[in-house]
Parts: C-alpha cells; structure tokens; sequence
C-alpha cells in the first residue's frame, strides 16, 4: 500500500484536486479502451467534488465518448427513497450525472426502496459479481473509490464496533446503527481494500482530532474503521482541507 496524505487550502481546492485524480485517472482508461470503475460516497463533502466534476468547461474538454467507458457505484447507501433527501444516490444525481452525458446502464445505485436493507444487500452483491463476471470468492478491483469519514472515524457505513468490519466474504452488507436507530447498505473491507486507489475527503474542524487519531494512533478499527482502510496493492490518499489537518504537525503530508 502506498498512502500519501495532501493538504489543502480550503474545501473548494481539495475538491478540484480530487477531480483532477478522478479525471486523470478515467481519461488513461478511456485512452487504453477500458472501463472505469469509479465508486462515489455520501455526505455533504462530495458536493463540491461533483460541482467540479460537472464543471461545464472542464466537461468540454474531455474526449469523444468519455463518459461511455465511466461506470459508477456507490460506497454505501442509507435505506431510503432514491428521492429522499438523504439518499446518497439522490445528491450524486442531482450534483452530477444529471449535468453530465453518461447511459443510464453505467450508473449502478444501490436500491434500498425495494425491500428490508438485507435484500437491497444481497442484490447489490448479486450485481457487482455479474458486472464484473466474478467466480465465487472473487473480489471486484475498483480503479477508483472515493470515501469519507465521521466525527466518529466511521468511513462508508462502518461505523464502530459494527458486525461489518468483521465480514471477511460478502461483498455488500445491511448492518444496524445503533446511533441513527436504522440499517444502513454498505461495500464491506474486502471490496474497500482491493480497490486500486482509494481517496479520502475530509473538510472541517470537527475532524481534525479523529483524523489526528486515525492516521497517528495504533490501528484499532473496531474503534476507528477509517484506520481499517489498507488497500492491498494500491493507493490510499488522504486529501485534507486546513481545518481537517489541524492535528497534524508531526506527520509529514505531500
């Protein structure tokens, strides 16, 4: 594993840094003929992230049929309505592929409206293992995924102490938060750590000890799942606004 850790100035520029990875990254695939397997997160930061990936100039410039090699997952899901306001999926629609020319078969939401949590997490496996032809055992290799991360060191819906930081197989699970009162759909560590880079977004004061924790302290998952994060054979980057970083003087950053 590779793990660099980037500061930045304020949320605006830490989002246009993220774009410029993720543009990077799926124009080589677009050039070399193949797909680009990009997972995006929840929250309020990936806001800023998506206003910059449909940023109309930046959308001009890219090649003829970008967007026809791009395919999109999600991280996690909360189990509501895709029209709910707190559905992942609904602000990634809003904020992004809305504005942008992308099929309607490279966009793959979680659908938690069809049933209990499980079974929106039993379909959502059954998907990965179809889309990305998997035999039985075998991990989908996300190029890209994008994560965040809670106050209380959660990252997707990992949250401390869950059942699902312990699934060694599964690719998808439904695991009850006891702090939200509700189920949650999220990929699980195996998946999470076969991904070929995986970028966190972090903005915000009220961060900065738990990112402090995270990236200094003895690893303790079940108590920080953010620290549980080690991609196998690829990239981890921590991208930081200032107020994130705070707590950070004595780890060197790029």
């Amino acid at each position: 594993m590779r793990r660099s850790i980037r500061v930045y100035g304020n949320p605006e520029a830490l989002a246009a840094s993220a774009a410029a990875e993720f543009f990077m990254r799926a124009k080589r695939s677009h050039a070399e003929g193949r797909i680009f397997s990009c997972a995006l997160s929840g929250g309020t930061t990936p806001a800023f992230l998506f206003a910059q990936m449909s940023d109309p100039e930046t959308l001009t410039r890219l090649p003829a049929g970008f967007w026809n090699s791009v395919h999109f997952f999600w991280g996690d899901e909360r189990a509501v309505p895709a029209d709910h306001p707190d559905s992942n999926y609904r602000l990634a629609r809003e904020a992004l592929l809305h504005k942008i020319e992308i099929p309607d078969e490279n966009i793959h939401p979680i659908h938690p409206e069809a049933g209990p949590a499980s079974m929106a997490a039993a379909r959502y496996e059954t998907e990965l293992r179809s889309l990305f032809d998997l035999p039985t055992g075998d991990v989908p290799r996300l190029d890209l995924m994008f994560l965040g991360m809670g106050d209380d060191g959660h990252t997707a819906s990992l949250f401390p102490q869950s059942e699902a930081l312990y699934e060694k197989t599964g690719l998808v699970a439904a695991p009850w938060v006891n702090e939200l009162g509700s189920y949650r759909i999220t990929l699980t560590l195996p998946v999470i750590n076969n991904a070929a880079c995986v970028i966190f977004l972090v903005q915000g004061s009220s961060k900065a000890e738990t990112v402090r924790r995270v990236l200094s302290e003895v690893p303790s998952p079940d108590q920080l799942p953010a620290q549980a994060v080690r991609p196998i054979a690829g990239e981890l980057i921590w991208m930081l606004d200032q107020a994130a970083a705070a707590g950070l003087d004595d780890i060197a950053a790029d």
